[in-house]
């Protein structure tokens, strides 16, 4: 395997693997807000779902956030003066309306409301087609190979 191939897939898994962890957090807490917490408890927010996907997944990007620029782009630096904090965020929330958009489509356009359906919807297929874009985006334009450094940036 060529040498460019090997560094894009080895930045993809580790980008895969702190986007599961920090996509359980943000699965548990909207599940939490849209279906009950507790079963038989009162889900807050059953009836405002991309509300409560948004605020799933801002906590959802905390974790990431740390997670990508401490370990899965560990070896590349930042153009930003911010440490690509505001460029991570823009990038998060832009690509968080791509399964936002999914969602929208199944609850209004189709007309399912049930878990099942909503976690297929933002879950699964928007999550895959969001991840996507947000890994190019970020790999281009917040962490760049031209902006490489040699230790892992440490801070907040």
């Amino acid at each position: 395997m060529p040498r460019g191939t090997r560094r894009v897939a080895a930045d993809a898994t580790r980008f895969l693997v702190v986007g599961a962890v920090a996509t359980t957090v943000a699965l548990l807490i909207f599940n939490g807000l849209v279906h009950g917490f507790t079963k038989g408890s009162e889900p807050p927010l059953n009836d405002r779902p991309q509300l409560a996907y948004f605020l799933a997944n801002v906590v959802g990007m905390l974790v990431s956030f740390r997670g990508t620029r401490d370990w899965a782009f560990r070896s590349r630096g930042t153009r930003h003066n911010d440490g690509g904090r505001t460029a991570f965020v823009v990038i998060n929330l832009v690509t968080m309306v791509i399964p936002m958009g999914f969602l929208w489509i199944s609850r209004n356009l189709l007309g399912l409301d049930d878990p099942v359906s909503d976690n297929i919807a933002a879950n699964v297929l928007g999550l895959f087609a969001g991840t996507s874009v947000r890994f190019l985006l970020l790999r281009q334009y917040v962490f760049p190979r031209s902006f490489a450094v040699t230790e892992p940036v440490s801070g907040p």
